[in-house]
């Protein structure tokens, strides 16, 4: 992604309407631009390799800005909160610290290290967390198996063991290309025929296993879901992210597996033997202790394309600590900028979890490249992560504050059934002639669907 005068750019050859500008001390509407185009152009290219004819990619601004936020808007009834009672920023001895405690596990974690129990409120969170040194909160809870995150400048990450790290990554990793057989002793399960997909719908039949939670990988198969892959998603028995199940279960088949049971790990292989793209946001730690390490996939399954984001980067002291954009945000700076532009008592995030969604779709563009490729007889892994997005987003400039805000014509919006009631959703913010966006399976929810491939 180009940054010119600190406004993001789009691909070449893609055309913009619209002016709507999120205010932020950063371009957050040209990030979504940029990254929800180049998944269209990728997108494009797949179609063009399917025979369509040359046309031009148009993303509406205003449509990608609110995409990057919220799509689904329920008729009559209400989405619960997508925040735990305790999570948030906390003042503590030298700043601020913010706790993740969406999921119970990381609740109790945070909890424990503080010395509180289950009852805890914001106020009796905020009197613990304020004798205590930042930095120190930070490892206690994350040595506890918890998710914190110390607001830092971008000075300060920038001087980080991490924030170098990530700093010396590329946007897309790009693993080494390699054949997608081995001779024949292995062979991809997926039925025999002509292959999947065609000019009108670039992805359909393509079979998309997605193990991502909590939004940048969930967009990603989104997307792919819309130009006609059969997306599988797998939770554990026990995960729930009510706030955001209508949001982004659209256009997928949702499972559940045990994954630490061997009846649950050897379902996943036979999954994945029958998979096109795999698309995961497992640490590599996690992976390693499945068995599921980018060497052993590739030697159990030659032909499949392997797409894998993570929050703090693949490299560094932090490459396998767990994060979320809201904590990334406070690490590697965009927080502290934020408030420092606003003059803001508090942290001041951005105005949507953009690293999230823009990864997102970063990662739909480089599943699809890689797709592509495999088509062409080449099989390329790649890896992503939050904290590299910010990378590109910190190089740009604050938006214009007399720019209009997004806006939408409350009639186009789209009436959707889901398993919980009726609702609209945003018009699709990609126009490409002759290829069709559309969302084939509505939003069912976890464990709505068996484990397998239709």
């Amino acid at each position: 992604m180009d940054v010119n005068h600190g406004k993001f750019d789009p691909p070449r050859g893609v055309h913009t309407t619209g002016s709507g500008t999120l205010p932020s001390a950063f371009d957050v509407s040209g990030l979504a631009v940029a990254a929800i185009a180049g998944a269209a152009s990728a997108i494009d290219r797949l179609a063009r390799f399917h025979g369509a004819a040359p046309s031009t990619v148009t993303v509406d601004r205003d449509l990608a800005s609110l995409w990057f936020g919220m799509s689904f808007t329920p008729d009559g009834w209400e989405l619960p909160s997508p925040w735990d009672a305790i999570a948030g920023d906390y003042a503590c001895t030298d700043g601020w610290i913010r706790l993740h405690t969406n999921a119970p596990h990381h609740r109790a974690a945070a909890l424990k290290v503080l010395g509180l129990g289950a009852g805890a409120n914001r106020e009796t969170v905020a009197s613990a967390v304020a004798p205590w040194n930042g930095e120190e909160l930070e490892a206690a809870v994350v040595a506890a198996g918890g998710c914190a995150a110390v607001m830092r400048s971008r000075a300060q990450w920038l001087a980080h063991p991490q924030g170098r790290a990530v700093a010396g990554e590329p946007l897309v990793a790009w693993g080494v290309a390699r054949s997608p057989d081995d001779g024949g002793r292995r062979r991809h399960s997926r039925p025999a025929g002509a292959p999947p997909g065609n000019a009108r719908r670039p992805l359909e039949g393509v079979r998309v296993l997605d193990l991502t939670r909590v939004i940048a990988g969930p967009v990603a198969t989104r997307f792919l879901a819309a130009y006609g892959a059969q997306v599988l998603r797998i939770d554990p028995p026990d995960w729930e992210e009510t706030a955001v199940e209508a949001e982004l279960t659209v256009g997928k088949h949702c499972a559940r597996l045990d994954l630490k049971m061997p009846g649950g790990l050897a379902r996943l292989h036979e999954l994945l033997a029958g998979a096109d793209v795999f698309i995961h946001g497992y640490r590599p730690d996690a992976l390693d202790r499945l068995g599921l390490s980018d060497e052993v996939l590739a030697e159990r399954h030659p032909s499949l394309v392997n797409v894998a984001l993570d929050a703090y980067g693949w490299s560094g002291p932090w490459a396998q600590r767990r994060g979320f954009d809201s904590l990334v945000q406070m690490s590697c700076g965009i927080a502290g900028a934020g408030m420092a532009h606003f003059g803001s008592a508090v942290p001041h995030p951005l105005p949507v979890q953009a690293l999230d969604h823009a990864t997102g779709y970063l990662c739909a563009a480089a599943a699809l490249d890689a797709w592509r490729g495999r088509l062409d007889g080449t099989v390329r892994n790649a890896r992503l992560s939050l904290a590299r997005t910010a990378v590109e987003l910190m190089g740009s400039g604050p938006s214009d504050p007399a720019a209009p805000l997004p806006a939408l014509d409350p009639a186009a919006l789209v009436s959707e059934s889901t398993a919980w009631g009726s609702g609209r959703r945003l018009p699709w913010p990609v126009a490409i002639p002759g290829v069709v966006p559309r969302f084939d399976v509505p939003a069912l929810g976890f464990g709505s669907a068996p484990a397998a491939w239709d």
